[in-house]
């Protein structure tokens, strides 16, 4: 991309932010702050950006985290507006958590959590997020930072952290409901949600998405309860009794090698009286996805959209989720999310806050690209392989007499 470009946009970028940093000293150790987030540096913390940037020691950007007034909550409304104007109405909001291998037990947050990366228990912060994806592109919008039990039942600690008095424990789908709220009540257009199982097995959460008008595709386990008009069944019991002519070969979306190409298979679940309604525009189903070379391998979901949705629509939304797998690797290895070395918590959400900011520029850049680069034809989708029409994307539920299940068990 030419020179003159990018740096009009960040120009314009840093003209969208300024007001946020009440003193001069302040806006110019931002543009600092984000330009060496850009750069070529080897670890972003505030020694290394303080000597890309030519300064004497890190004294300015650690007061920029640290010691100075401003508030990265403004500046994260500022980030969601520009990637929503900049992307395009009519996104998907995904959510999802990611954690930060951190030694010692100062950081605030900090503990010993399962890290989904790794897929393993480490010292570690974690934080909760949401991006926007459209077809144009993908950006970080919102985080919030867990704070496990240990750290909010011992407020002499917090206060050591700077973590606030009213800042109370929440588990990441209440964090994941806020900033869902915060997101959509600041009018982010996302017409749907999708998320992992660790908040879609959350049924607080889908109520919520419901509440707000939102559709969703969330994964759910295999042991996922779903209740039907013929009882209480297991989801994968379902689905197993899914005839074969109700599997359709769908892309889900491109990936680095070609349009992900799976076996998907739906149902539509009866409503729910009297809270949807003799009329409801929207209509709740259960989805499944099936590996192509390795049948067994079967990934569930529970939906809410609209009535004129059909699987094809839910199966887009479903491989929307990878989406934000890739926000946080580009956020790392691009932005610098992961290498910062503040420990109390305002620290924490001026960097992470920077650092989505660089990367929504990023993500900007590449959306401008694939703008102009949107007259290329595109490659056709998989034709499906099941005789079933268009209309008749769903197969009935099965009536047997049911498997009735114990309660399901509290989570997260």
């Amino acid at each position: 991309m030419p020179t003159e470009v990018w740096g009009a946009e960040l120009d314009s970028v840093f003209a969208r932010v300024a007001g946020r940093f009440p003193r001069a000293d302040l806006r110019w150790r931002m543009r600092g702050y984000l330009r060496g987030l850009l750069a070529p540096v080897a670890r972003k913390n505030s020694r290394q950006l303080a000597a890309w940037a030519g300064h004497r020691d890190p004294a300015g950007i650690q007061h920029l985290m640290a010691g100075s007034r401003w508030d990265a909550n403004a500046l994260r409304d500022d980030v969601r507006e520009y990637v929503g104007e900049r992307l395009g109405p009519g996104g998907v909001l995904i959510i999802d958590d990611t954690a930060f291998a951190k030694k010692g037990l100062t950081s605030a947050g900090v503990g010993r959590q399962y890290t989904g990366m790794p897929g393993k228990i480490g010292n570690c912060q974690v934080g909760v997020f949401a991006a926007y994806a459209t077809r144009w592109g993908r950006a970080l919008v919102d985080r919030e930072l867990y704070l496990p039990k240990a750290w909010t039942a011992d407020r002499e600690r917090c206060r050591a952290a700077k973590i606030p008095d009213e800042r109370e424990f929440a588990t990441k789908d209440e964090l994941a409901s806020t900033i869902v709220t915060r997101c959509l009540a600041a009018g982010l257009s996302a017409e749907w949600v999708t998320a992992d199982e660790a908040y879609g097995q959350e049924w607080q959460f889908r109520r919520l998405l419901e509440e707000l008008g939102v559709g969703y595709v969330v994964a759910v386990p295999k042991t996922q309860q779903v209740e039907s008009q013929a009882g209480v069944w297991r989801i994968n019991e379902l689905i197993a009794q899914a005839p074969e002519d109700a599997w359709r070969r769908i892309s889900c979306g491109n990936g680095m090698k070609g349009p992900r190409v799976y076996d998907w298979a739906s149902a539509k679940l009866p409503a729910i009286t009297p809270s949807d309604g003799d009329e409801s525009a929207h209509h709740r189903w259960i989805l499944a996805r099936r590996n192509l070379i390795h049948p067994a391998e079967i990934s569930y979901y529970f939906a809410y959209a609209p009535t004129s949705c059909t699987v094809a629509d839910l199966a887009r939304v479903a491989g929307m989720r990878w989406e934000i797998v890739e926000c946080f690797q580009d956020a790392r290895n691009e932005c610098g999310l992961d290498d910062y070395e503040v420990r109390r918590y305002p620290g924490w959400y001026r960097h992470i806050t920077l650092a989505m900011l660089a990367h929504a520029f990023l993500a900007v850049l590449a959306a401008d690209k694939v703008a102009k680069e949107a007259a290329a034809p595109a490659r056709p989708a998989a034709p499906s392989l099941s005789p079933r029409q268009r209309s008749a994307d769903a197969w009935p539920l099965p009536g047997p007499t049911p498997v009735r299940l114990a309660a399901p068990k509290a989570t997260r």
